[in-house]
């Protein structure tokens, strides 16, 4: 399945159980000798939710959230008949999150999923004295690349300039990504804010390296142009798999994104 081109193999663990999803997500994920994706998902049961996800990045290394993932496991359960219901919690390492799920001739097309309340400080994923990381500058290769750290369930390094597509993201990124501030890694994007208010956005994420899309990313670069006024509360991130609609809500400043989920097929693999 994918999220806007963010592609991931989902397992339902309680009927295929992987003793090692690390080192399968690294198998499977290869696009030369495995299925190829951006990772492993594993969908499961829950004590405190209606199902639990669990996300291991194509590297190996396990993620604590992933916004197109969950948007997907919604359509997963719907689809395939393991819930009737069109609101449901998914348990995440990053805490619970609400799906509204939203189908259409009995299928699941688009999902929104409550992300919960943005952290702008976190002194784990940032090595500053108050874990904050504001309009701070990189200079890299003879360049300058200022960027902010926002935090949705995981780290992000949001760095806004004048032409998102001319970032050479395969070379900058993994820099970034691993820069001393980040003791955990962080995700990056590059950011421009277009004329019509749209915002396109490029992401190099933690573990996987380019992707086509980035749900926490986008909503991570949605609240850090809200902070630095250069959009609205409401705000649509064009990545180069789609586009998501990201809504910061003031009354309960949690963060909303929706978007569409896509089943791609269904197959079976020796473990």
């Amino acid at each position: 399945m994918h999220g806007l081109g963010n592609d991931y193999i989902y397992v339902n663990s309680t009927e295929y159980p992987i003793e090692d999803p690390s080192m399968t997500a690294m198998a499977w994920s290869d696009r030369h000798t495995g299925i190829g994706s951006d990772g492993l998902v594993l969908i499961g049961t829950s004590q405190v939710a209606d199902f639990s996800m669990r996300i291991f990045n194509a590297d190996g290394s396990e993620a604590k959230m992933c916004g197109n993932a969950s948007r997907c496991i919604g359509k997963y359960v719907y689809d395939n008949g393991l819930t009737d219901k069109t609101e449901i919690t998914l348990e995440t390492l990053s805490g619970i999150r609400h799906l509204s799920l939203f189908p259409d001739n009995g299928f699941v097309r688009m999902v929104q999923v409550d992300m919960g309340m943005p952290l702008i400080a976190n002194r784990e994923q940032v090595d500053t004295p108050d874990g904050r990381l504001h309009e701070h500058d990189f200079h890299i290769d003879g360049k300058i690349y200022t960027g902010s750290y926002i935090c949705m369930g995981n780290p992000h390094l949001v760095i806004f300039t004048s032409d998102a597509e001319a970032v050479d993201i395969a070379h900058i990124g993994p820099i970034l990504e691993h820069h001393p501030l980040f003791p955990q890694r962080t995700n990056v994007e590059f950011a421009s804010v277009r004329e019509d208010g749209k915002i396109r956005m490029r992401v190099w994420e933690r573990g996987s390296g380019v992707t086509q899309a980035c749900g926490t990313g986008a909503c991570a670069t949605a609240v850090a142009a809200i902070l630095s006024l250069r959009t609205n509360r409401k705000v649509r991130i064009i990545m180069d798999g789609g586009e998501l609609l990201i809504h910061w809500n003031k009354s309960d400043e949690h963060v909303y994104m929706r978007g569409t989920a896509t089943r791609v097929f269904d197959g079976s693999i020796e473990l």
